[in-house]
């Protein structure tokens, strides 16, 4: 377990700039377990308001992020009618770092390197809170689903 460092994130930084509030929860995480649920074990939170950012590489070469439950997975069916993609896969983890600026485990929705196409699934809207990654391992941010729509100019839908 890792205990995590009392520092500002991006992501935190866009929210502030917005003046969109927020809490963060932090929490020891485990290298050998980085997802969603394990996270939200570990924290202490309901699973079915934390959501894992997941990054997905069209045909085009064009990526995506998809705002997810941490119990979910995502329909790739529904995924490519979405993005208008014929072809979609998830991003390598070798590249999520050179693509999003975050790592396995802290990849935030918020304050990437580049702005991608977002989606949040719409069940977000039954939340009246949700939490997702802060943007590094170990930290949680607390926000409304309308708020993180707007702060990563996304868009609600149904890709699960």
């Amino acid at each position: 377990m890792t205990a995590v460092k009392d520092r500002k994130t991006n992501a935190m930084r866009i929210l502030e700039k917005m003046d969109i509030p927020y809490e963060t929860v932090a929490y020891e995480f485990d290298e050998e377990h980085l997802d969603a649920i394990h996270a939200s074990q570990s924290a202490g939170l309901d699973p079915e308001q934390v959501f894992k950012t997941i990054v997905m590489k069209g045909g085009t070469n064009q990526l995506y992020v998809f705002v997810t439950p941490a119990e979910f997975v995502i329909s790739l069916k529904k995924a490519r009618a979405l993005t208008g993609e014929k072809e979609l896969e998830l991003l390598k983890l070798d590249q999520l770092m050179k693509y999003t600026g975050y790592i396995r485990g802290g990849c935030s929705p918020l304050g990437m390197i580049h702005t991608y196409p977002t989606f949040i699934e719409q069940l977000a809207l039954l939340q009246d809170e949700i939490y997702v990654s802060a943007g590094q391992r170990g930290l949680q941010l607390k926000l409304s689903p309308e708020d993180l729509r707007r702060a990563s100019d996304g868009q609600f839908a149904d890709f699960t």
